[in-house]
């Protein structure tokens, strides 16, 4: 049976309000709203699940009619919740206010509890996360928490992943030890709050993390594409031409297709070339996943966006 890759961290309620126009400030502005299961932990297990890779998902839920509803969506999807966590009280809810050409405005967080995702609880599962073939967790979990992965990650060789998700909850990973860490994923605006003052400069910061044994470096750049570093190479690809519908959940997106990859056995180029195509079509729908593909159809799609 195929191993899961068992993801750790946010779930919640996306509500995005979609401006019908550019937004003004101190005044009123159409908008149409959508509601979806959201959180980037969750996003990259259901995504994942969708496309028939088995997953698990370590988050939290409260015990209201959002969490039942949160619940739902993971069943229906493939997503186990063996290690997931049910808390009195509100689950936690993300909105975004997207401007009228998707792009995120601004966004509010709120009763989320990623505290309950405490070393002691991932150490009552250790059982489970021994089973993994990749283990990663957003930058919502606790540093302590991430920490006791990281350690867990190096006693069993399972590879581990941050995804930093962004500025605020990366700003706590800059002094951590990150040694052994398989792979880092940051943007272009996470990726100077990872670092040190000195490195004033993209090139010295993915030095700079590098020197501190992390394996990879993800940066991800928007329109212009992505690149992996390591100290042996780097990797580039471009990204696709498309009309951008909603970004919500495009990065999510990526490193789903980037894990698909992996588990398919496939080489770190064309894993990226998984990864941008994914992206490319969450980017042409509303919400953070695509339910409209198969896996299969979704290879076929990689040479539709990189024909050469």
């Amino acid at each position: 049976m195929p191993k899961p890759i068992i993801c750790i961290g946010a779930i919640l309620v996306d509500e995005l309000f979609h401006g019908s126009n550019s937004i003004l400030l101190a005044t009123t502005n159409d908008a149409v709203i959508t509601k979806t299961a959201g959180g980037v932990a969750h996003n990259i297990a259901h995504q994942l699940a969708l496309l028939d890779v088995p997953v698990q998902l370590i988050s939290v839920f409260g015990n209201d009619s959002d969490g039942d509803w949160l619940k739902s969506i993971c069943v229906k999807a493939g997503v186990k919740l063996n290690g997931s966590i049910t808390r009195q009280g509100l689950s936690g809810k993300y909105t975004g206010i997207l401007d009228a050409d998707g792009s995120l405005y601004t966004a509010f967080l709120t009763n989320a509890a990623f505290n309950l995702i405490t070393p002691e609880h991932l150490e009552s599962q250790e059982e489970l996360l021994k089973t993994a073939s990749y283990l990663l967790a957003d930058a919502n979990t606790s540093l302590e928490s991430i920490d006791w992965l990281l350690q867990f990650s190096k006693r069993t060789g399972i590879p581990f992943i941050i995804e930093p998700v962004s500025v605020p909850p990366a700003m706590k990973l800059k002094d951590a030890n990150l040694n052994g860490l398989f792979l880092i994923t940051p943007n272009e605006d996470e990726l100077p709050v990872l670092c040190s003052e000195k490195a004033f400069l993209t090139q010295l910061q993915v030095e700079e993390l590098l020197q501190k044994g992390i394996e990879y470096i993800w940066l991800h750049n928007g329109k212009h594409g992505s690149a992996l570093y390591s100290k042996d190479k780097a990797i580039t690809l471009h990204a696709p031409d498309i009309e951008v519908v909603d970004c919500t959940g495009a990065g999510d997106g990526s490193l789903s297709g980037f894990l698909l990859g992996k588990s398919l056995g496939k080489s770190n180029e064309a894993c990226i070339k998984l990864a941008h195509t994914l992206s490319a079509e969450i980017l042409q729908v509303n919400g953070a996943i695509v339910s409209h593909i198969s896996q299969a159809q979704l290879l076929e799609r990689i040479s539709k966006y990189y024909p050469n």
